[in-house]
């Protein structure tokens, strides 16, 4: 099977985030593969061990972008590309990358690709369906287990707390919702293979894309923390009483009723 595996660089939200001037502030972020699109590496390399062929895992960004995929190479994927985009584009969207991606795989012949259900920066889903519509092939989304049986995979896909069973055809793209695996750790070996393995960089020159072509679509005007919290309180006295001065400031103070 010809797998290719789509990755982002996204910030590690499990460690602290600072905003300045209306964006995240970079320096002393820590940066980590898309927790979702770890998910779908994973299940390239475990398509690939039963199936035979090899994983690619593929990303836009700027020579940051290289640790990312070198952390990829080293969970078993065969080879990686990074589109740099950084020189030429000052921003991207769905729309950009999409195309971008799109105009890299159309003559890739893919079998399966594989992307992360959302992006945790971003939340919006929408990278992944937007390149199978370029490319026009099929795809379905949030996806929990998937088997291939020749040219036919057999799907379970979340929908709002239930599930739904989907068959279809190969070339596919997917995208991977939590609970699909349990993505591997690179082990030592993995990691010592990893810089060994091709990872080839291209431009969109090399792509033959003009960068008035992917100019992105919409704008990002500020990124901003929510409000802290107010301290919560505590009522006291007979229960009655606290029913009535509940009442009272949910009708006064938090103006709900």
């Amino acid at each position: 099977m010809n797998i290719y595996a789509l990755v982002k660089r996204t910030f590690d939200t499990e460690e602290k985030i600072s905003v300045q001037n209306g964006g995240i502030a970079e320096d002393g972020a820590e940066f980590i593969i898309n927790p979702y699109d770890e998910y779908a590496v994973e299940e390239g390399i475990r398509l690939r061990d039963e199936h035979g062929g090899e994983v690619t895992v593929l990303t836009l960004g700027g020579e940051d972008a290289e640790k990312q995929l070198r952390t990829a190479l080293a969970m078993g994927a065969d080879k990686a590309v990074l589109i740099d985009t950084d020189d030429d584009l000052d921003d991207i969207d769905e729309f950009t990358a999409a195309t971008i991606i799109a105009e890299y795989l159309k003559d890739k012949d893919a079998d399966l690709i594989l992307a992360g259900n959302v992006a945790i920066d971003g939340g919006s889903g929408q990278v992944g369906p937007r390149v199978a519509e370029l490319l026009g092939i099929n795809y379905v989304t949030t996806i929990t287990e998937l088997k291939v049986d020749g040219e036919k995979a057999n799907i379970v896909r979340d929908v709002e707390g239930d599930s739904e069973t989907i068959e279809a055809e190969l070339p596919l793209l997917v995208t991977a919702q939590q609970g699909l695996n349990d993505p591997r750790y690179p082990s030592l070996p993995g990691i010592m293979k990893a810089k060994k393995k091709p990872l080839e960089e291209l431009e969109l020159d090399d792509l033959d894309i003009d960068e008035d072509e992917v100019e992105a679509k919409t704008e990002r005007i500020e990124i901003f923390l929510p409000p802290e919290k107010a301290a919560g309180r505590v009522l006291e006295g007979d229960l009655g009483d606290q029913v009535k001065e509940l009442v009272q400031l949910l009708r006064t103070e938090a103006k709900v009723i």
